[in-house]
This record gives C-alpha cells, structure tokens and sequence, in this order.
C-alpha cells in the first residue's frame, strides 16, 4: 500500500494519463482485467477554468471508475490554482501536474516538460495549487529533463514539490528532446528517489511483468507508471500483481482472450461516445489488442474504412481468417 494523504493506493501499478487513449471506455475495460488506479487524459488549466465543453467531456466518469485521478497541464500558476479546486470540486481522488508532456502546442507556451527548465514557474504552480486543494493529494509526473539527460532537472523538480507539499512524483525515464524514442532510463528515476523521502513511481518501457520487476529494482521506486504498455493488453496489471506476489499462476491471454477484449471496449466506446465517435476511435484502437499477429496490416487497413459499430464487430470476431500477411510483430 502508498499512502498518498487521503488516499491510499491498494497497488503499485498505476496506470498513467494518455491523450487521445486513456477515455472512460478504455478505464472501465481495464478495470475489467484487473487495473486499480488510473488517471483520465490530461485536460487543460486553462479551457477548464473556461468551462469548455471538450475539455468537460474529457473529465466524464462513473461510479465504477474509481479510484480516479485528473491531470492538469499549464504554466500559470493562478489559473492553475482555480483548475485545481474545480477538478477537487468534482469529486477526483487525486490531482496531478503535468510536468512531462513533449508536444510542442503543449511546450510552446510554457507547459508540460518546459516546466522542467523553469523550476521557479513550477514551484510558484506547486504552491498554487496546494493553497487551493484543500483534501485530496497532489503529485506531479515529469520527465528526467528537457534536453539535460542527467536528470538532475527532475531531480531538483522532485525536491521542489516535495519542499511544496505534493504528495509524490513520478519520473519518466526519457528527455523531451528524446520524445519515445531510445530507452527509458530507469538510473536517472533512482536518483530522484533517493533525493526525495515521499513516494516516487517510474515510468517508461514496461510492456510485461519482468520489466516491472527490473524497473522497481533498478530504481528502488516505490511503484510503477504504466504508460503505453497497457494499450491493448489489460491483463498487464493482473500478470504485473502476479509476478510482484510470487505467483506463476497468471495465463497470457489467448487470440479469442484479445478478440472478446476488444468487442467489450468497443462496445463501451458505442455507448460512452456514440456510434460515429466511438467507430471512429475504434480505427486505432482495434489495433492495439491485435498488433502482434499476421494480418494486422490488413486488419487495419480494412477497419480504416468501417463506419458502423456492426462492421466493426464482424472484422473483429472474423479476425484472422479475413486477413492475410506476414507477422506484424510486436510493435514496442
């Protein structure tokens, strides 16, 4: 268990923000297979105080999506401040700072990663924000610089928001200047941990359970960010668990395990976002659950052209027998 003041984490597997993928349909199904705790897509300090509807939509939830924690990504700190107290006013278990996105519409003006080589901005965002929240915890994700690959950025980061009053941080192991590209380094989230004395979750690079291990040993963290390796695979967190408890008892999911998958997330896509959004969505996400096998760019050619939640479903249950081709591969 994480202590995080009011909240305590059950887990050490968490699951990160992701624009564009982490949506309601996507939580509930992964809670389905075994994930705890997930954050929502990070949402803008800015069109939240200004109560633009895409941003609300993007902030939609259920009973059963819990625990559940939002994202705010800026770089004003009083705009940060009111962001805050709305998104504790709706009843989120958790706040955290974007500190690590690499986008450029993100960075231009200041935010996401950008915050990292301007640590005074971030700890004036820091104070802000906990002057406003008045109960649930607040962490902030970054990554281990914005070009310096020493990580002393988020080393200095990390003791500011402690100093500050958050209650924990995560490190992804990369630069901004890397984006996703190279590998994670774990080495850099262990030098933040040992500079800090509240909890630090890593980030980067685990797609299967060994490399949770390797990262939690690695980096003496107190527990794991998972990020694009729980797209198309929620039994990620249940094999994770298993590995962390000494258990060999967890089975890899089969080709019909990945298919009744994702007709369930499609489904929810359908009923969360209706039938033109949700198939729409469904184009990439189909793909997730059925990239490591032959016939995929097929697949995915075929489903770039499907309009109907019917169409969507019968390439699906027909998956692979419609489609022929070399093995794709994994992807990551």
């Amino acid at each position: 268990m994480i202590p995080l003041k009011t909240l305590t984490l059950k887990t050490k597997i968490i699951q990160s923000p992701m624009a564009g993928c982490t949506d309601l349909a996507f939580r509930l199904v992964a809670r389905r297979y075994g994930m705890e705790f997930a954050f929502l897509e990070m949402v803008s300090a800015d069109a939240l105080v200004r109560q633009n509807q895409k941003t609300l939509l993007l902030l939609k939830s259920t009973e059963s999506d819990r625990p559940l924690g939002a994202q705010l990504v800026g770089c004003n700190p009083e705009t940060m401040g009111e962001a805050a107290a709305i998104i504790e006013d709706m009843g989120f278990d958790l706040l955290d700072l974007n500190l690590g996105c690499p986008v450029p519409k993100v960075t231009a003006p200041g935010g996401g990663s950008a915050l990292l080589r301007e640590p005074q901005t971030a700890q004036k965002i820091f104070e802000s924000v906990i002057k406003k929240i008045k109960r649930i915890p607040v962490t902030a994700k970054m990554r281990k610089g914005f070009s310096d690959a020493s990580g002393q950025e988020a080393v200095q980061i990390a003791r500011l928001a402690e100093k500050s009053g958050l209650s924990a941080v995560t490190v992804h192991g990369r630069t901004r200047v890397q984006g996703y590209s190279g590998a994670a380094d774990w080495e850099a989230i262990a030098r933040v941990k040992e500079a800090v004395r509240i909890p630090v979750f890593g980030n980067g690079d685990v797609f299967n359970a060994e490399d949770a291990q390797r990262l939690l040993s690695t980096s003496g963290c107190d527990g794991v960010m998972i990020g694009r390796g729980g797209l198309g695979n929620p039994w990620l967190y249940q094999s994770i668990h298993a590995a962390l408890s000494g258990s060999t008892a967890f089975l890899q999911p089969s080709l019909e395990d990945k298919k009744k998958a994702a007709l369930e997330h499609l489904r929810l896509e359908i009923e969360t976002e209706g039938e033109r959004i949700g198939v729409l969505k469904f184009r990439r996400i189909g793909c997730w659950y059925l990239k490591d096998y032959p016939g995929t760019a097929q697949f995915r050619n075929r489903i770039n052209t499907l309009e109907t939640a019917q169409e969507m479903a019968e390439a699906i249950e027909n998956f692979p027998l419609s489609f022929t081709g070399p093995p794709s591969g994994p992807s990551e």
